[in-house]
């Protein structure tokens, strides 16, 4: 009677999974595999290999790398001197880098494109010391700027939370064995953080690949990204079979590459051990 009254407090949750999950995702694949007419088929999920639509899944697939990479580049770094400070000072800088995580997403993004406009605050001070405006408005390049900017704490996070559950005594017992410093890392802290490191990459690769509003303001439109496509076949063009097609391609592709990045964290923690 016990173990009855625990599942039934499941109850709540499970209508929710089903209301707002389960449902929504059978419904992508009930349009994703009919026409506009109810009909069977496959030229949602075909389209995908169309000339525009292969074009834009690279280009949104290019700038995911490129803010993923980015972010490890600088996050790492960041979390192994967070992980060295004092407590007090640990937690003052982490409230420092969730902080703008607290401010509406769009009020950010807004922001930044008011920086890097023509006429931004950017190029008024470039202005001032005599130096050349920069123009990356509208280009790839301050799509990118914009992913690292919002997506950088999601990397930093687990990284420093991995690093930070690694005892000091197993670096000073490395360092007594006469281990150098190189040797420490690529051995011991490394190895200890790779879950961090691979959930930092998932948590910032998948947000990065399905993006479309930072395009839409950084970009102004002349960044082409499949989020962008599939919203557009949504709220403009009311096209829901094919944008249900191209989100369930996307889908799959990222939990392939979910899976892909998983086993590599798994091969390379076993490797790691021996």
């Amino acid at each position: 009677m016990l173990k009855l009254k625990k599942q039934l407090l499941a109850g709540p949750y499970l209508i929710w999974m089903a209301g707002f999950i389960l449902l929504p995702l059978l419904l992508i694949v009930y349009y994703a595999f009919t026409n506009s007419a109810g009909s069977f088929t496959m030229a949602n999920i075909i389209s995908i290999f169309h000339k525009v639509h292969l074009k834009a899944l690279w280009l949104s697939v290019k700038i995911a790398l490129q803010c993923t990479a980015i972010c490890l580049l600088l996050s790492y770094p960041l979390a192994m001197i967070l992980a060295k400070l004092h407590l007090k000072r640990q937690s003052f800088v982490v409230f420092l880098f969730v902080l703008p995580m607290w401010m509406n997403f769009m009020l950010r993004i807004l922001a930044w494109q008011l920086l890097l406009s023509n006429n931004g605050i950017i190029n008024a001070v470039l202005d001032f010391l005599h130096l050349p405006n920069i123009q990356i408005l509208n280009t790839p390049t301050a799509v990118v700027f914009g992913m690292v900017y919002d997506f950088l704490p999601y990397m930093i996070l687990p990284i420093y939370n991995s690093m930070a559950r690694i005892g000091q005594d197993v670096i000073e017992a490395a360092q007594d064995l006469g281990a150098k410093n190189h040797v420490i890392f690529t051995r011991i802290i490394f190895p200890l953080t790779l879950s961090g490191v691979m959930s930092g990459i998932i948590m910032v690769f998948v947000p990065a690949l399905t993006s479309f509003v930072i395009s839409n303001l950084l970009g102004g439109g002349k960044v082409l990204l499949i989020g962008n496509i599939i919203e557009a076949d949504f709220m403009q063009f009311f096209n829901w079979n094919l944008g249900a097609g191209l989100s369930l391609v996307l889908m799959v592709f990222v939990i392939a590459s979910m899976a892909l990045m998983n086993k590599h964290s798994s091969d390379a923690g076993g490797a790691a051990v021996w």
